[in-house]
């Protein structure tokens, strides 16, 4: 492996760490916490914000225009609504994601007094008791509950099996408390990767792997480059409080949905050149489109019509920064997702050439200025043939 290739193991291996670790919104201390140690470890200095977002710094020749690359560690989940008398748990979703997704996940309840597994079923769950109900009941939270793994009944229904029953209050489990899915991850021989949250996690470990590329090679950036981990993107503000007003330019990883009528792939770069708050920035993605090419990274384009980044949570936050989408196609995203590994290191080889490539926009150093270096798209007419 050339100085500057992407240790493709070392991504896979991250990534495999990544998904171990529960990290809903919300309750990402314990990821947070390994992210910096691995930053230490490969020799990054880093700042670790009040609630846990991390942002790292790659020094270059210049200081401005700033740039920075941000993907997010926590991930869809669930919190207690509601304790119901049967000892089963209502939900609540952390995050935009179906209930249908919910039936039959294994989980982890995390308390004050400790965690707890369990399975998230639906209220009707059993064939042999509800026959055809159990095909016609509703698709929605209100539809499904947690059955935790533990002797938790009420008083007649202890008393019929022979247990000896335990209050909720007592286990120390109570309202608002998180819920962590099973991500169920399977690294197939044939390349593909399916699991719950690679959505971020496959991100998350692109960038680890751009960041031990940068380090080991001591290449030189020709501008600041920050590395940003934000903590609650999937409830929309992630990037909000992470940003610093050096930052001209932020690309944000994430993933990109594969479907009929979608032009996102499970292999190479889908860029997002639109998502439901409007167009990415057209400088910043046409930098990354021909980057691709003259490196020869295979990539597509896609416009996403429900969906989001940390990218918009930057702009809704007042920051005045070129974003751009880089994504991993993966298919039933917020889902059990699937993805190729060859996505994630065609990602990866992206975001490094990105962080080395030369500034074009020299104005952008400046938060404003007059006419002097401002950008100019085409408007003039194609010529035929060409």
């Amino acid at each position: 492996m050339s100085e500057l290739e992407i240790d493709e193991t070392y991504l896979r291996e991250t990534l495999k760490t990544l998904l171990t670790i529960p990290s809903p919104s919300g309750y990402t201390d314990k990821i947070a916490r390994w992210c910096c140690e691995e930053l230490e470890r490969l020799g990054i200095e880093y700042e670790l914000t009040r609630r846990g977002a991390i942002r790292s710094r790659l020094p270059g020749r210049e200081e401005q225009p700033a740039r920075a690359i941000i993907s997010h560690v926590d991930t869809l989940g669930a919190q207690v609504s509601y304790i119901k008398d049967n000892g089963r748990l209502s939900l609540a979703p952390i995050g935009h994601w179906s209930a249908r997704f919910a039936e039959g996940a294994r989980c982890t309840l995390f308390t004050e007094h400790g965690s707890y597994r369990g399975s998230i079923l639906p209220l009707k769950a059993s064939g042999h008791v509800y026959n055809k109900e159990i095909d016609t009941q509703p698709v929605a939270w209100s539809q499904v509950e947690l059955r935790i793994d533990a002797p938790v009944h009420n008083d007649i229904d202890a008393a019929a099996i022979g247990v000896a029953s335990v209050s909720m209050d007592s286990l120390g489990i109570a309202v608002g408390d998180f819920v962590a899915i099973d991500p169920c991850p399977e690294f197939l021989g044939n390349g593909f990767i399916v699991s719950r949250h690679l959505d971020d996690k496959g991100g998350v470990a692109a960038m680890f792997a751009v960041l031990k590329a940068l380090k080991e090679s001591g290449a030189e950036l020709p501008v600041d480059t920050l590395f940003l981990f934000s903590i609650s993107e999937e409830v929309g503000v992630g990037a909000s409080s992470i940003l610093t007003h050096d930052v001209a330019s932020m690309v944000a990883v994430d993933n990109g949905a594969v479907a009929p009528g979608q032009n996102s792939k499970e292999t190479g770069v889908t860029i997002g050149m639109a998502d439901m708050t409007g167009p990415f920035d057209y400088h910043l993605t046409t930098k990354l489109i021909h980057l691709a090419k003259s490196k020869q990274i295979p990539f597509q384009r896609d416009v996403f019509r429900y969906y989001r980044s940390d990218a918009a949570s930057a702009i809704e936050g007042g920051a005045d920064v070129r974003t751009a989408l880089v994504t991993f196609g993966i298919d039933a995203s917020h889902g059990y997702e699937r993805v190729h590994e060859n996505a994630l290191f065609s990602v990866a080889r992206l975001l490094k050439a990105y962080a080395l490539s030369a500034v074009e926009i020299e104005r952008d150093a400046e938060p404003s200025g007059d006419l002097e270096g401002f950008t100019d798209q085409p408007t003039e007419p194609a010529e035929a043939g060409e």
